[in-house]
């Protein structure tokens, strides 16, 4: 007989909607849930949780219930704020020991979208520090790891929202990405993570990133809930800098639609690094360009749309995103930021203005160049990830931070190409090894189509669904 955290989250909001269950009662359930799990996965899932908080915040939701016609399907339906993400009144430590004890004063424009939305927070998923490395293993706090098999980790920077949905304590998740931080993550946990269009998500109240390369997303078990949860985060806010195009109409909606045949451009070069692709991943990404071939759509093979030289400039881009959390760090607490923090700051720091300002129109360059190269297609294929997911510490080093880099560039040699074009791009669970170990393939789109995106991906999954293939930890 199915729980409740077997039902997708748009199901779990129905059952709030027609009254067959309370946002109290379903909060309670992955409360029990979690204390049910082993606290080592649950730890590892959650830098901080809040059951009192978020039993308050239930009863708030219950007693106001769903409002309106534009009220969300999600409200009432649990979820959690990642780490990064500033939260009034709630720890958030930004995956960071230097920030223990850290509780702001104000909540981000993520933040308070989902709580305008009815949705109840049951804490903060954990992140590496700031947000950097391509798995999650902050320091003093066990590893995000995948429910498939809890020895390899969960991917990152977003790894600690899909080990919770992964594992059924939250039915989805916001996380965000730079460079693939929720497409690792939805690759090595078996789900599906949405990177949206450059501009599609506020970046209120810090505007951190003067790059572009960094936006918010769903990461969920199926394509119309991450859809659903767009339609939560999407939105600008009077004093954006730039945003994204109204879409036609809700994101859930474009999951209804049929996408039509399209024109699919793939590759399986690796981009950013030159990796070895596991004979897995080739096996995912070739079943795959067959099933979009069985679905009508042209598939092609095209050349890699961005040059080698993209990756230096990205690196230093990069490196000078480390350097803006760590240089306002007094010197107490630069002592306790990792190795590779502290390596990729110092990096950074070493960037002159005017080299910085070069390296970000040299990108601007290549992505538009990339851009036009792909402007024939609707959409483009490649894989996700070089690998299956792999072991805990796997590319961890802290003796040598930039062999570490190496490891992540060698294990995520795709997923970065699309924060440089700003396109919008998803990961789906297409595949398993015979080990059972969850392989991701990528779908991207030009820039603001997330609604194509959408309704490709959900004729993908109609096509060979993944709902009710579960982890042993579930």
């Amino acid at each position: 007989m199915a729980e409740l955290h077997d039902l997708t989250a748009l199901e779990q909001g129905a059952l709030i909607r027609a009254g067959e269950i309370s946002p109290v009662e379903l909060t309670e359930h992955y409360l029990e849930r979690a204390a049910r799990l082993p606290q080592e996965y649950v730890d590892g899932a959650f830098a901080f949780r809040d059951p009192d908080g978020a039993r308050r915040r239930a009863r708030e939701v219950a007693a106001v219930g769903p409002v309106g016609d534009g009220a969300s399907p999600l409200a009432g339906v649990p979820t959690a704020i990642k780490d990064l993400n500033l939260t009034r009144g709630v720890p958030t430590a930004f995956g960071s020991a230097a920030f223990t004890g850290y509780v702001p004063e104000v909540s981000d424009a993520v933040t308070l979208a989902v709580e305008d939305a009815g949705m109840v927070s049951l804490g903060k998923t954990s992140t590496p520090e700031f947000g950097s490395p391509c798995y999650t293993e902050p320091e003093g706090r066990p590893p995000a790891v995948t429910p498939w098999d809890t020895t390899r980790m969960a991917g990152g920077s977003s790894g600690g929202a899909a080990s919770a949905v992964a594992a059924g304590l939250v039915p989805l998740a916001q996380g965000s990405d730079g460079g693939g931080s929720i497409r690792i993550p939805a690759s090595c946990c078996g789900l599906v993570g949405l990177k949206p269009t450059r501009g599609r998500v506020s970046g209120f109240p810090v505007y951190g990133d003067p790059i572009g390369l960094a936006v918010s997303g769903p990461i969920a078990r199926t394509v119309a809930d991450a859809a659903a949860l767009l339609d939560v985060l999407a939105g600008r806010r009077a004093g954006d800098p730039a945003w994204a195009p109204e879409p036609s109409g809700t994101f859930l909606a474009a999951t209804d639609r049929e996408p039509g045949r399209l024109r699919i451009a793939c590759f399986d070069t690796p981009v950013i690094a030159e990796a070895e692709v596991h004979p897995d991943v080739q096996r995912a990404y070739d079943d795959a360009t067959r099933l979009l071939a069985s679905l009508g759509h042209a598939v092609e093979d095209v050349p890699v749309p961005l040059p080698p030289e993209s990756v230096a400039v990205f690196e230093t881009c990069w490196a000078v995103l480390t350097a803006l959390s760590t240089v306002p760090l007094a010197s107490e607490k630069r002592d306790r930021i990792r190795p590779l923090t502290r390596w990729l700051g110092e990096r950074g720091e070493a960037v002159t203005g005017p080299e910085f300002g070069l390296a970000i129109g040299a990108m601007r360059r290549y992505a538009s160049d990339a851009l036009v190269a792909l402007a024939p297609y609707d959409i483009v294929l490649t894989p996700t990830l070089a690998t299956p997911p792999l072991l805990v510490g796997a590319l961890r080093d802290d003796a040598d931070p930039a062999a570490d880099f190496e490891a992540q560039k060698r294990f995520t040699p795709w997923t970065s190409a699309w924060n440089v074009t700003g396109m919008p791009a998803i990961s789906l669970p297409l595949h398993h090894t015979p080990e059972g170990l969850p392989v991701g393939i990528m779908l991207a789109a030009r820039p603001a189509e997330e609604e194509l995106l959408l309704s490709l991906a959900a004729q993908v999954e109609a096509a060979a669904p993944w709902r009710d293939r579960h982890p042993p930890l579930w």
